[in-house]
């Protein structure tokens, strides 16, 4: 029993001094590649979304965006939020037609290096599904999503 208080007493204080210490801060690299790719951002918050990658969630020309980023500074990904309105009539009719009776909870427009998709989140009932369609109505992902897979996003 003490080794068990010993071991979490030391892994309670290392978390406590990585905290402290700036643990979700972003590395010099990372945000020089950020300022660089969105000079106009304002109000950005960092976060560590995994092991090699960094988030910044900002705002530009008020729009709210996040980003990511590796830890050498190379970016990964841009994503925001549009409104339905906002997505062209051919990935529309792709997802009215392949997902007839499913209703658009989120739609969010994601860039890569390698272009841009449509990300969909939708729902029929208690079925949740995400859906990316390329700019060419190309259904590039579909993915039924269990109850404890959705994320809070508020």
């Amino acid at each position: 029993m003490k080794t068990l208080k010993v071991i979490l007493g030391a892994f309670l204080v290392t978390t406590i001094f990585a905290f402290a210490s700036g643990g979700d801060k972003a590395p010099q690299k990372v945000k020089e590649a950020f300022a660089k790719k969105f000079p106009t951002a304002k109000k950005v918050k960092w976060e560590k979304e995994n092991a090699t990658e960094w988030e910044a969630e900002f705002k530009m020309n008020k729009v709210e965006y996040s980003a990511n980023f590796l830890e050498d500074g190379t970016w990964k990904e841009t994503e925001h939020e549009i409104e339905e309105k906002d997505i062209p009539q051919n990935v529309k009719t792709v997802l009215a037609t392949k997902f007839p009776g499913y209703e658009m909870e989120e739609v969010e427009i994601s860039e890569t290096k390698d272009g841009m998709v449509y990300e969909f989140e939708i729902e029929k009932g208690e079925s949740n599904m995400e859906v990316v369609i390329d700019t060419n109505g190309k259904i590039v992902k579909q993915e039924v999503k269990k109850e404890d897979d959705k994320e809070d996003k508020d």
